[in-house]
């Protein structure tokens, strides 16, 4: 049995890694730490809870809090810690910059702290390639580029980034890091773009797009990045970092495109809002270092974003109760007094 820490599993990639785990590796046995914040949700989990009893268990707690996780860590006896617990969200975090700092940077450290006080045999770090800030079209993020964050969120998962390979460095803790790209895919909290957009075109409901929509993403699909931190701690080696996506880019307009015609809407509830501000126009990863591992992505951009949007089409239950809640205000902020991008 090879046991597993998965801190931040109620969230939208730890659910997915959970049930990735559970259902693919029946010697796995599974302990969620999680604080269950606004969009870590205990319902996220309640199927694996239910259909994997004796190999799957949440206990609800904060990684800034290092009395909790030590307990955490002593009552689970982990082989493996996967830190998934983080403030994700840029939008959250110009408005809020504090809290990302003290989950993304101070969490990590206690985390990292206890795992190697308590002679975790492997520690692995998911983290973003927002830490490597913009690139031009002709380029591509590799593993030993400089880091340049743009935002409050990209800055502080870059320090955490950065606290993890000095723990392994400085203190012997076996330590790997994944840099993911947008993750889009089943129980995404609706503040995410994919998300957003597919729920606010199902109400009929304009979509907000950022300025003038150019902006170049590689939306991989939620399983295909489970893969990959799954390939990177089987086939990975300690003091290494590997960037997981499918090397592709599309806009956020042809994204767009593809969700309205999946869901059969019209392009009129398209919105070009104002920008938020340092909104990065391109990321793009170079990821020959996970296909080197014999990993690869199983979806294209398109297909990844065809498969999500027809989740939330058959998940109303999930999502509606989500928007009436929280929600509701954090929608109001962010949107309502926005202006028109001016073309």
């Amino acid at each position: 049995m090879t046991r597993y820490l998965v801190t931040g599993g109620a969230g939208f990639i730890g659910c997915n890694y959970v049930r990735f785990l559970l259902s693919g590796y029946p010697d796995a046995k599974v302990t969620v730490y999680d604080k269950l914040t606004y969009s870590g949700r205990v319902e996220n989990l309640e199927e694996p809870l239910a259909r994997f009893k004796g190999r799957c268990e949440l206990v609800i707690g904060d990684i800034c809090d290092s009395a909790a996780v030590e307990r955490a860590l002593q009552a689970a006896q982990p082989d493996i810690v996967v830190n998934f617990a983080a403030e994700t969200h840029v939008d959250r975090s110009i408005a809020d910059p504090d809290t990302f700092v003290r989950t993304d940077v101070n969490g990590t450290a206690v985390l990292l702290r206890q795992a190697s006080d308590q002679g975790v045999a492997r520690y692995h770090q998911v983290s973003t390639d927002e830490v490597y800030g913009p690139v031009p079209v002709s380029q591509r993020s590799s593993e030993g580029d400089v880091l340049n964050p743009s935002s409050p969120y990209s800055a502080s998962k870059a320090a955490g980034d950065l606290m993890a390979m000095a723990w392994h460095e400085t203190y012997g803790l076996p330590v790997t890091l994944s840099r993911g790209a947008n993750c889009v895919g089943a129980y995404q909290y609706p503040e995410k773009v994919v998300p957003l957009f597919a729920t606010n075109a199902l109400l009929d409901l304009p979509l907000p797009v950022y300025g003038d929509g150019k902006q170049r993403r590689d939306y991989q699909h939620v399983l295909d990045h489970c893969a990959g931190i799954q390939a990177v701690l089987e086939h990975g080696q300690p003091g290494e970092i590997y960037n997981i996506g499918t090397g592709t880019e599309i806009t956020n307009l042809e994204m767009v495109r593809i969700l309205l015609e999946t869901l059969d809407k019209p392009r009129s509830l398209i919105r070009h809002v104002q920008d938020r501000p340092g909104h990065d126009r391109r990321y793009g990863l170079d990821i020959s270092k996970m296909l080197g591992l014999g990993w690869s992505p199983a979806m294209s951009v398109e297909e990844s974003i065809t498969a999500s949007v027809c989740w939330y089409r058959d998940n109303r239950a999930w999502w509606e109760p989500v928007r009436a809640g929280e929600f509701q205000d954090y929608y109001a902020r962010q949107y309502a007094g926005r202006p028109d991008h001016v073309r």
